[in-house]
């Protein structure tokens, strides 16, 4: 099984002024196995300690002696630690806050040896008042695996070598081929040991099991994690976001949690959620313009999940309708395709965010800023329009509108139309 991100981690260790890196992502997305891959292909061999299993760990950090440190790891693995040959891998390394802040000293003092940390709910517990090494560190985000990943997955290697390629007419000839593919993807999304079980076996049951028993991991991860007074708050906003983005216009809505609900009230569950790695927070901008930072309004916005597969099976949507329901990706207001072109885009390392105007229904999905800024449509059925991306092209033709759609592609004056499996490449092709 191939990654992305292994690209990403060959050009850390080839940057002369490397830091320590830490892997940040959510649960089981594979951010353990791909390490130990990295770590077996391009060293001579791997000093691999998990923080929440070898004891030791817990008090080894009385001081940030490096001598010292690097003898311990290497007694502890049984490795000979040789400094550019040997991968240092701290596993779970949230169970040990001091040896996050240790990170400092091996990037000012033994910058030679090359490390690497990674851990469940690390995002949460980087933001949780631990001695972070701010600047000292270089860091990656994980997500699950992408549509191109998951093709990859499948060993249709010349599909992903296609679609790489941006040739989009010869691409569009195929589209009976990627679609078959992009339902899959929609029913077993990107958790890693899911695409692994569904690829050995082609078992749509174990599939859903398999995801289930992740979403219940979560539920644990939950009650082990997150004090008292927050746990039910998390809960209710985890557990609405099917239902939020059923809704025809996604923005989310407190008082759908409950009545009377406020942004106060439940903020904090959110940034829980975000830094856990399990949601993702878009926000609105009320001005289409560069920077697009400049004119994000904090206080509308949209919540995707990471994985599309999770949020089928959050939803309790069966294979029959994913996998042969002509009228699928149209279905639920067209929220599993909004999500779908979300986790894509964001795994690209997108900056997302969308666009409404005041008193008015004209609404942009999404916007992605390039050299020029990209308003985006997502449409999931074949009869189409475009109408508030027309307005907003003919008041401001510095921007490049682009469709997302089950439509082959199609080049018009004023916008392109993209198949919906092509949304990465297409945003690739203009970086």
């Amino acid at each position: 099984m191939k990654r992305s991100i292994y690209k990403d981690l060959l050009r850390w260790k080839r940057n002369k002024l490397r830091k320590p890196l830490i892997i940040d992502g959510a649960r089981q997305v594979g951010k353990t196995w791909v390490i130990k891959e990295f770590g077996k292909n391009e060293y001579k061999n791997v000093a691999y300690i998990n923080c929440d299993r070898i004891v030791e760990m817990k008090s080894l950090f009385f001081d940030f002696n490096i001598e010292r440190l690097i003898r311990s790891f290497s007694a502890i693995t049984n490795e000979t630690i040789v400094p550019e040959d040997t991968l240092i891998v701290l596993d779970e390394i949230q169970e040990v806050p001091l040896a996050i802040t240790a990170l400092k000293y091996f990037c000012e003092e033994a910058r030679q040896y090359h490390i690497i940390v990674a851990g469940s709910l690390l995002g949460v517990s980087l933001h949780g008042g631990t001695g972070f090494p701010v600047g000292k560190v270089d860091r990656l985000k994980m997500y699950p695996m992408t549509f191109s990943e998951f093709i990859e997955a499948s060993g249709k290697v010349h599909l992903l070598e296609l679609l790489e390629s941006h040739r989009w007419e010869e691409i569009s000839s195929l589209s009976v081929t990627y679609t078959d593919l992009l339902r899959q993807y929609y029913y077993v999304g990107g958790m890693p040991e899911v695409v692994d079980s569904y690829f050995l076996n082609y078992d749509l049951k174990e599939v859903r099991s398999i995801q289930n028993t992740i979403l219940d991991d979560y539920e644990q991860d939950f009650s082990k994690h997150i004090p008292p007074a927050l746990l039910a708050k998390v809960r209710m906003v985890w557990r609405s976001i099917p239902s939020q983005l059923s809704k025809e216009n996604k923005k989310f809505v407190y008082g759908a949690l409950k009545k009377g609900g406020r942004a106060k009230e439940f903020e904090d569950a959110i940034d829980w959620l975000i830094h856990a790695g399990l949601i993702h927070k878009v926000n609105r901008v009320n001005k289409i313009e560069k920077p697009l930072k400049f004119y994000e309004d904090l206080n509308a916005f949209k919540l995707f999940v990471s994985d599309l597969g999770l949020l089928q099976a959050m939803a309790n949507v069966s294979a029959k309708e994913v996998l042969t329901d002509e009228n699928f990706f149209s279905e639920y207001k067209g929220a599993f395709t909004e999500q779908f072109v979300a986790q894509e885009l964001i795994a690209n390392k997108e900056t997302l965010y969308y666009y409404s105007r005041e008193n008015s229904t004209l609404e942009l999905d999404f916007l992605v800023q390039k050299d020029v800024v990209y308003p985006i449509e997502v449409k999931a059925e074949e009869n189409v329009k475009s109408k508030s991306l027309k307005t907003v092209y003919d008041a401001d033709h510095a921007v490049c509108p682009v469709r997302f759609s089950m439509l082959g592609y199609k080049k018009q004056e004023w916008m392109e139309n993209v198949p919906l499996y092509a949304s990465m490449e297409y945003i690739r092709s203009k970086e």
